[in-house]
């Protein structure tokens, strides 16, 4: 019987819990981490004003957490009946019929659907759609000497790829992106889901009507026959999970690159290894810092912490990829990371989301090797929220290419 099987005792006290919102967590969460350390590999936290959870910091309690989902299911709904329609972290902690809130054999139909359909993109159309995408974005300020990778490069070359991967119209996809962020910002995070709903709902219907060579159309033509509402919560969480984290992925790789002495060489000599890039920053700074949001039915145990029915645990990932007592600075080429969670809900798409991220990397220090951060990284602002690890601004300079001269005009 694993430790957290066993009943909490009632009479133990619930210490005060810490904040996870706010400019001193965005700024630095690495120092919250180490505070709520004290408590052991589980502490009480807030997850907004008045919303209790705990987060799991210990590489081995998160894996007995994600890897066990009899006693930690990842249905919200008796959670959420105490909670009042304008939390601003209901929007994306709330039930939704899709395979990231289910367990079971809901969750195995839908994450077939997620499954399969993922595995029907052809990764060389891909890799062309993200050289080319990347391209026009670099084309836009290589000239310029300066640039904002996230606002320029990193948030829109998602919604770009997110738009050919789903068949989904360019304004329709920007307007999905901007729901996303407000989601994840927890700032008018109720009017951003029910935005970000619309817009799937006219997604879907425009799928319906006209199907094409895109994950949307398969998710709606697949065996498993999916309901339009189905199809639309399915593509909730792949929007979420494709664009948001993917540019966090993508910014905080580049701002690895341009502030650490590691690789500093490295960018300048052109010899990068992006993928030990990626994987340090999923080990150190992973794009969604906790998430893997569960909810035990009852009153538990988990390595000594209480942990109250129907109250959230949330894993964090940066915590525990960096738990001191699993702790190894040889992460090049180490994938035991938990960036991608684990069990049965590990993202699907962790393949197709490295691959852009490589790419998007790859092709920008290509075309402009000679980036500097234009500020120093101790001034960059970081995004608030509970969930993710997100740059506000990543500000850069470089020589500015040339511009190309006007074609000259024929003779005759």
């Amino acid at each position: 019987m694993h430790e957290y099987e066993r009943h909490a005792e009632e009479s133990c006290p619930r210490p005060r819990p810490t904040p996870l919102y706010g400019a001193d967590f965005a700024a630095d969460p690495g120092r919250v981490y180490d505070h709520l350390r004290g408590y052991g590999q589980a502490a009480p936290v807030e997850l907004a004003p008045g919303v209790p959870a705990t987060l799991v910091l210990g590489y081995e309690a998160a894996l007995s957490v994600l890897r066990d989902p009899e006693a930690f299911p990842k249905d919200p709904r008796r959670w959420q009946r105490n909670i009042p329609p304008d939390c601003p972290v209901l929007p994306l902690m709330m039930y939704r019929p899709n395979c990231l809130y289910t367990d079971g054999a809901t969750h195995a139909r839908l994450r077939r659907a997620v499954n399969d359909s993922l595995q029907r993109l052809d990764v060389h159309t891909l890799r062309e759609h993200v050289e080319h995408s990347a391209g026009e974005l670099i084309a836009q300020f290589a000239h310029d000497g300066e640039a904002d990778l996230v606002t320029q490069y990193a948030r829109p070359l998602p919604i770009l790829i997110f738009n050919q991967m789903f068949g989904c119209p360019g304004p329709l996809g920007e307007r999905l992106a901007a729901g996303v962020k407000g989601i994840f910002d927890v700032v008018d995070a109720e009017k951003a889901y029910v935005e970000l709903v619309q817009c799937l709902i006219e997604l879907v219907a425009l799928k319906r009507r006209r199907p094409g060579q895109d994950v949307a159309s398969w998710l709606l033509q697949h065996p498993v026959g999916l309901t339009d509402e189905e199809a639309m919560y399915q593509l909730v969480i792949l929007m979420g999970a494709g664009t948001e984290p993917e540019q966090n992925l993508i910014a905080n790789a580049l701002h690895l690159l341009l502030s650490d002495d590691r690789f500093a060489g490295d960018v300048s000599s052109g010899s990068l290894a992006v993928d030990d890039a990626l994987d340090e920053v999923l080990w150190t700074d992973p794009p969604l810092a906790n998430f893997g949001i569960t909810y035990p039915v009852r009153d538990l145990t988990l390595a000594g912490t209480h942990l109250p029915a129907d109250q959230p645990v949330v894993v964090s990932f940066t915590a525990a990829n960096n738990d001191p007592a699993t702790f190894s600075d040889q992460r090049a080429g180490n994938r035991a990371h938990l960036a991608w969670s684990a069990g049965p809900h590990r993202c699907p798409a962790q393949g197709h989301a490295r691959l852009i991220a490589t790419i998007a990397i790859e092709r920008l220090l290509d075309s402009l090797p000679d980036m500097d951060l234009a500020i120093p990284t101790d001034r960059l602002q970081w995004r608030p929220g509970p969930f993710h690890r997100a740059l506000d601004a990543l500000p850069v300079t470089f020589p500015a290419l040339p511009t190309s001269p006007p074609a000259e005009r024929g003779m005759w």
